[in-house]
């Protein structure tokens, strides 16, 4: 899937034990890097954590 800033996304699953987002919250697509198959998302709750979607992170398109 392709992403364009802009795009509004929910988060499915993450992989980083560390954040505080869960399973449905939401944000806004920032830039989606095709090479490293990174997306960094400035999400509602304030949260700037980047999505790895080649090692295990998933969104969906709200």
């Amino acid at each position: 899937m392709t992403y364009k800033k802009g795009d509004r996304i929910a988060l499915v699953y993450t992989t980083d034990p560390h954040t505080q987002l869960k399973p449905g919250d939401e944000g806004t697509v920032q830039r989606f890097d095709v090479g490293l198959c990174m997306l960094y998302v400035e999400w509602d709750s304030g949260s700037r954590l980047s999505m790895l979607l080649d090692d295990g992170d998933e969104v969906t398109a709200v």
